[in-house]
């Protein structure tokens, strides 16, 4: 069960050069070029913001601000080429900064995980795998296109990559059977309300009510799942999930401070120009250009 249509880089020097995207920075590998085609042109295109000073950073300066921190979320409009590509960039850039120590994704679950051991192994004696998302059992839900090269490049890297979702018989069971969280900042009505609302929202409205309190539920195990893989992999470890999971407000971070209070992490969410993103929410959002309008609703 995937909640992925929650709705609600360039140096900022490059953003006037946005439509062919930055050729460098500093000394490390040059930025991506933008594929998505909307917005390009936009103010917010490009920028890098903190948001809780409104200070405007370059790639370079994020990318130093990033490497000191144990845990990095990044969260992600799921369908935008660029979200993707800036991603596997930033885990590059970190890499050259300092040893990664972990990469946990919410496309992969609990149960790939042996999967993903295996053929990390295979690949390291020097097989070649032909066909890597059937040896993962990538799920067709999350478009290969959009995940193959960040995926391709973790498999084959000395640290560890790790499932962050739960499967889907462990899904069901608590959507058959939600138990709402008794402590912590996550278990707060606010949050939980929040969080509903955002589901229904996502849903066009068409979802019952009687529904909203289990895919609540659901969703919050999800992100405490993902807190709990973070937190038991190897630091500097970094998290890529949908912004909604990311959200400081709703999401991971909640129950990393459940899980083990005062632990040190930041957020930065990729955003398509022109949206607004809190303070409360992340650490940094980073604009990027905007995929072709879609009806989503028409799909439900």
């Amino acid at each position: 069960m995937k909640i992925a249509k929650l709705l609600p880089w360039c140096l900022a020097a490059c953003v006037l050069a946005a439509v062919q995207g930055c050729t460098a920075v500093g000394a490390g590998q040059p930025l991506p070029a933008w594929q998505s085609p909307r917005l390009l042109d936009h103010p917010d295109t490009g920028r890098i913001v903190s948001l809780a000073s409104g200070r405007v950073l370059d790639a370079v300066e994020l990318v130093g601000e990033l490497a000191g921190e144990p845990l990095v979320l990044l969260g992600e409009k799921h369908d935008n080429p660029d979200h993707h590509a800036l991603q596997l960039w930033l885990l590059q850039a970190l890499e050259r900064e300092r040893a990664q120590g972990s990469l946990v994704l919410e496309m992969l679950t609990s149960g790939q995980q042996l999967l993903v051991d295996g053929v990390r192994a295979r690949l390291a004696a020097g097989e070649a795998i032909a066909d890597l998302p059937a040896a993962l059992e990538w799920s067709k839900g999350w478009d290969w296109q959009q995940y193959g090269p960040l995926v391709e490049y973790a498999v084959n890297r000395p640290w560890a990559l790790r499932a962050g979702n739960l499967d889907r018989e462990a899904l069901m069971s608590i959507y058959r059977d939600p138990q709402p969280l008794q402590s912590g900042p996550a278990a707060r009505p606010q949050v939980q309300e929040q969080l509903g609302a955002t589901i229904v929202e996502s849903h066009c409205g068409k979802l019952p009510d009687s529904q909203v309190p289990a895919m609540v539920a659901v969703q919050q195990q999800r992100d405490l799942a993902m807190a709990g893989a973070l937190l038991d992999s190897a630091s500097p470890g970094l998290l890529i999930a949908g912004s909604y999971h990311v959200r400081k407000d709703l999401g991971v971070p909640l129950h990393l401070q459940t899980l083990k209070p005062g632990q040190a992490f930041r957020v930065l969410i990729f955003l398509e120009a022109g949206q607004q993103v809190a303070p409360e929410m992340a650490d940094y959002v980073w604009y990027t250009p905007a995929t072709e309008e879609k009806d989503y609703c028409a799909d439900l």
